[in-house]
């Protein structure tokens, strides 16, 4: 198990301050057009813990730390207290966000725990649940995976080739349906950027590791 005690991550968070804003401050300047936050090259390598930026719902990027790494889950926190938990690079809980992703079961299935073995038609099924402008949703969702075009991606002055897998998801129950797209690192594996939606019209996400955790 590896976590950052709560003291020091406080501390962390009140030193990234001028980067790491919050969900909320992040969506508010969405409507006032400001600029997305970019740290340099070198401040990203001379931190310490994992880090990545995050757009959520289309609002300015910011900046995140990685708070906790433990049991397979990396669990992402905002200034504001706002958590993302990823497995294998998805998204599979949030807390603290307008509407959040409260549940996925069947997580062994995903294709995503073996990305580089992703083959066309890869198929995955599963529950989840979701908060729609605070009512709670659910559904069974079928995913179908598709290989687009290698792309090489730029990220905290590194060039990463990647694999770019297309996921089509579908809730047939209520006849919804969205896609979410995740660019995997073609040597490690590592899946190093995200366009994903939280459920069926829920919140929409995207994410960039700059710096990975650890295993």
């Amino acid at each position: 198990m590896r976590h950052i005690p709560l003291l020091l991550l406080c501390l962390l968070l009140q030193a990234c301050t001028q980067t790491q804003l919050g969900v909320g401050e992040s969506i508010k300047r969405m409507v006032a057009g400001r600029d997305d936050v970019t740290l340099t090259n070198d401040k990203i390598q001379s931190l310490r813990y994992a880090s990545m930026y995050l757009r959520i719902d289309g609002g300015q990027r910011i900046f995140v730390v990685l708070g906790y790494n433990e049991n397979g889950e990396q669990k992402w926190v905002t200034q504001d207290k706002a958590m993302l938990v990823t497995r294998h690079g998805r998204v599979v809980r949030t807390l603290g966000l307008p509407d959040n992703l409260t549940d996925i079961n069947n997580l062994q299935q995903d294709p995503l725990t073996n990305p580089l073995s992703i083959a066309n038609g890869a198929s995955w099924t599963r529950t989840l649940s979701w908060t729609e402008k605070g009512q709670l949703r659910s559904g069974t969702a079928v995913s179908h995976f598709t290989r687009e075009k290698d792309q090489l991606l730029n990220i905290a002055g590194e060039q990463i080739a990647c694999r770019v897998y297309r996921e089509a998801v579908e809730i047939a129950a209520n006849g919804k349906s969205w896609e979410n797209i995740f660019w995997v690192d073609a040597i490690s594996g590592q899946v190093r950027q995200t366009q994903q939606s939280l459920g069926a019209d829920s919140i929409h996400v995207e994410t960039t590791i700059l710096k990975p955790a650890k295993s």
